[in-house]
Formats: C-alpha cells, structure tokens, sequence
C-alpha cells in the first residue's frame, strides 16, 4: 500500500492507495469533496476539473501518484458560503446553473483563466471553456457568469 501526500483546499492529507493509476477524481469523492463531478471518465466533458498547481486539470484523468505531492483546490476550496469566489457569486447573479452538473468544471476552469488573464476577452472566455460540456446550453450565462467575476460586466 503506497502512501501519496496530497494538500487538497489548503489541508494536507495522506492517501493510502495500493493503485497507482487510480484516478485522483475517486480520491477526492471518498474525501466527501462531492463538488468535482463524473461525467465522462474520459476528460472530455470537464466535470471533474480541479486545480492543480494553479492549472486546471481533469481529476478522472490524472492519477494519485501523479498528484501527489501537489497543491490541489476542488470548489469547495475555492470559496465558501460566507465568503464566495467571484465567480460563484457571478455564477449565482447570473443564473447560470440548470441541473448544474457541468458548474463546478466550468467555475474551476475560469478560475484558471482568470487567474493567468485578469481581463479575458469573450473569445478568450471560450477558448478556456471549450473542454467544459453543458448539456443544458447554459455557455451564454456562462460567459457573462466569467466576464462579469473579472470586472468586465455586472
């Protein structure tokens, strides 16, 4: 059994996994981090992205032994109900969750772009959110969900 020493939301945690392949989106789940989603089990639909190291990445694609070691923030480490992230708060201002499957993906992607690019053009918006699917069709909230957490609307 291999010990893999994470620092998930600013908390270190040790993880015992005799599986070094397993996802890290399995760990983060056990942890109660119920936030990052599975969708696909491909990374293609972004669901399952978190931060790591400040880079959004898709948890069912990378595996505890390449996390570990590593700085990893899930939206439930991106703010809180006290204290809201921008984008949560424009997320919420703007209406944009339908069944909200796809929200916690697209809120942690942004939250990549916006912290390379305080002011991202739409196309920029877009380009960041292209691996993020919503079934619903909610992407125009969305985008005005992103530009209005950097300044840009409101």
């Amino acid at each position: 059994m291999a010990k893999y020493n994470l620092r998930i939301n600013g908390n270190a945690q040790t993880v015992d996994s005799s599986d070094v392949d397993k996802p890290l989106l399995y760990v983060l789940r056990e942890l109660k981090l119920t936030a990052t989603k599975f969708g696909c089990g491909l990374g293609q639909c972004g669901a399952c992205t978190v931060l790591i190291e400040g880079a959004a990445v898709r948890s069912c694609q990378t595996s505890v032994a390449d996390a570990g070691g590593k700085s990893i923030v899930t939206l439930e480490g991106l703010g809180s109900p006290d204290n809201p992230h921008p984008l949560q708060t424009a997320f919420i201002n703007e209406q944009v969750p339908q069944c909200g499957y796809c929200t916690s993906g697209m809120i942690m992607s942004a939250a990549a772009l916006l912290s390379a690019n305080k002011k991202p053009s739409e196309a920029d918006v877009c380009s960041a959110l292209d691996g993020n699917l919503c079934r619903c069709g909610s992407h125009v909230r969305v985008i005005r969900a992103v530009m209005a957490a950097s300044g840009q609307r409101g």
